[in-house]
């Protein structure tokens, strides 16, 4: 039983096939492409709307050096949500509870902040590792300290986004074999329970969104330092 709990987040395979490509495909197949006319429909106006909001709230505090970087991050919000919100459907399989996955997103793009950082600006980008009036005996504790605090930034992503939609889903489906066990011996609690039910997965379309905006957001806030 228990394990069986964990296999919906196994990779899918066919005929020894890993499925991942197709999963990770299927978003972009999903989202409406503007047509050639003078009026869209209420979709790709919506999407629009979302999409322009979006970018100049995140693009805000930013300076115009790292304006370039607006069209990286929204499609890389776009294809989070797309992924989250579609592993809630059943019969899914959702790639971002995939750690691997994750982190193969967060290092390379907190790579490329520090990089630019490195290259732009090396002074500054070197004295985040040593706050202003440290005294000298400390000097050493805080690089060291800031350091790895610095290379832990990507771990973080990668696991923040995966504990968060892993814990979503083993929940959904605890409470959900609980009601299905308890519907014929006390029906008024698995009526409690599917109730619960409903509830943690508007929950759960709510955490899938914010957790690939705050992805998104964190990293546009490296590249606010290094930019």
């Amino acid at each position: 039983m228990t394990l069986s709990f964990f296999d919906q987040f196994m990779s899918p395979f066919y005929l020894g096939i890993p499925l991942m490509a197709l999963a990770l495909s299927l978003p972009w197949i999903l989202l409406p492409s503007p047509q050639g006319r003078w009026l869209n429909n209420r979709l790709i106006t919506a999407q629009s709307w979302f999409i322009g909001r979006f970018t100049q709230q995140l693009m805000s505090p930013l300076s115009p050096g790292a304006y370039k970087w607006a069209l990286l991050f929204t499609s890389l919000m776009l294809f989070l949500i797309s992924l989250n919100m579609l592993g809630l459907l059943p019969y899914t399989f959702t790639p971002t509870t995939q750690l691997s996955l994750n982190l193969g997103l967060a290092v390379p793009l907190w790579l490329a902040t520090v990089i630019i950082g490195m290259r732009n600006q090396p002074t500054i980008a070197l004295g985040h590792l040593l706050p202003e009036g440290t005294p000298a005996p400390l000097i050493p504790v805080l690089i060291i300290i800031e350091t790895i605090s610095l290379f832990i930034r990507p771990l973080a992503l990668g696991v923040r986004l995966t504990a968060n939609l892993t814990a979503g889903h083993l929940l959904i489906q605890l409470i959900a074999s609980a009601a299905f066990v308890l519907m014929p011996l006390m029906p008024a609690v698995a009526i409690l329970t599917s109730t619960l039910l409903l509830l943690l997965t508007l929950l759960e379309i709510a955490v899938a969104m914010i957790q690939a905006y705050v992805f998104v957001l964190l990293l546009s806030l490296y590249l606010q330092e290094n930019v």
